[in-house]
């Protein structure tokens, strides 16, 4: 029992670190983050990520993160660069190099082609007079502290900083360009996240789809439409497609007397709980929530755009 709670200190210890060196690197940042995020929005070309080791695998996390929130940005390993790869850096590009010592050598040719060649260059390092730090146009300085394996040889407290100035760079671009749940639905299609970002429009059923009849059609001829269409409901609208109500069982038992001896208009529900086709399906899944199972998603007119059931939101994966 004893070793678990050792195991147990250690890695809190290790987590208080990292925090630690997050709350002295928020009030740390100044203006060069401001400079680079300014930078970045003026750029025609993409941001080009690049660091060695450890600091490799954080450069292809912030490029990913910054291209699935609006900013194009792509990781070019730096010794690969010196094979050729300094071909896919444009002169309307933005270099962001990360070293923590700043003195990596595997960045040499790549930080010397951003000078040759007049590229900004944006450096994440926590050392000011490092050789990096001095020929980049922009430093966004990570505090020098200890590293969190004790020994000051492991990289963790710097990687968790330099990732978080990566996160920090890309949420305030994203808001800075209006980035929106709809934008990075387009990056994201695939997958539970896609599912969750999906619109009504994506999953609705449409045209000929859609259960409906008008308000004078007989309920023998209703019951029809409910059983023909699959959704256990029928829309009742106007000749152009207007929605005036809905029928669903509920309806059809409180009106089980004599039932047959009426319209669509007489047993429907008025002001049914509707839908935007432009609105998620995950709050599409949040009005339906109870005892409805399928909504009708309707323009700003009113009218009839499709019709959304709890089943395609299963198989969609929303729920």
């Amino acid at each position: 029992m004893s070793e678990k709670r050792d195991y147990l200190s250690t890695a809190r210890r290790v987590i208080a670190d990292e925090a630690a060196g997050l709350a002295a690197l928020a009030d740390q940042l100044g203006a060069g983050f401001e400079q680079a995020v300014d930078l970045i929005l003026r750029a025609k070309g993409r941001i080009i990520v690049s660091g060695i080791g450890k600091s490799g695998h954080i450069a292809r996390k912030i490029a990913a993160t910054l291209a699935s929130t609006g900013t194009p940005a792509q990781f070019v390993h730096p010794a690969e660069a010196s094979h050729g790869d300094l071909g896919m850096v444009t002169s309307h590009d933005i270099v962001l190099a990360l070293s923590n010592s700043g003195e990596a050598p595997e960045l040499a040719n790549l930080v010397a082609y951003t000078r040759r060649f007049q590229i900004p260059l944006i450096a994440i390092s926590s050392r000011d007079e490092s050789t990096l730090a001095r020929q980049a146009d922009i430093r966004i300085n990570i505090p020098q502290l200890g590293e969190a394996c004790g020994f000051g040889v492991v990289p963790t407290t710097s990687t968790t900083m330099s990732l978080a100035v990566g996160d920090a760079l890309a949420i305030t671009l994203m808001q800075s360009r209006s980035f929106t749940p709809a934008d990075f639905h387009a990056f994201h299609p695939g997958g539970k996240l896609g599912a969750r970002l999906a619109k009504v429009s994506d999953l609705m059923h449409t045209g000929e789809a859609i259960p409906v009849v008008q308000a004078d059609t007989a309920m023998s001829d209703t019951l029809l439409a409910i059983s023909q269409k699959g959704f256990g409901v029928v829309a009742v609208a106007t000749a152009d497609g207007t929605l005036s109500g809905v029928i669903t069982d509920g309806d059809l038992r409180r009106h089980m007397d004599g039932l047959m001896t009426k319209t669509a208009g007489q047993v429907m529900t008025k002001d049914p709980t509707t839908i935007a086709p432009a609105a998620l399906a995950e709050e599409a899944v949040a009005q339906m929530s109870g005892k409805i199972t399928c909504l009708f998603a309707v323009d700003a007119d009113n009218k009839i755009a499709g019709v959304l059931h709890i089943h395609d939101c299963l198989r969609a994966g929303v729920i």
